[in-house]
């Protein structure tokens, strides 16, 4: 039987198939793979890199002072 996505050594369609495509496949899926895990790198050290010297350390210590301060608030209103 011979169907589209294969060819054969001769046009009777018998004999050994070859399967085109398969390998291209998955050497894009692995290229796709390393394409998101370097993005997320990059965004990883842009994250780091504004929490740690640009002025983010502070906005990041106050949003979790201002969020338990909320919560002991809510804890102690209920009490």
């Amino acid at each position: 039987m011979h169907t589209g996505n294969t060819t054969t050594d001769n046009d009777s369609c018998a004999g050994n198939e070859i399967h085109i495509g398969t390998g291209d496949q998955r050497g894009q899926a692995t290229t796709e793979y390393a394409l998101i895990l370097l993005i997320a790198a990059v965004i990883a050290m842009l994250a780091i890199g504004w929490a740690t010297a640009g002025g983010g350390a502070g906005k990041i210590g106050g949003l979790f002072d201002a969020l338990l301060q909320g919560i002991i608030d809510r804890a102690s209103s209920e009490l």
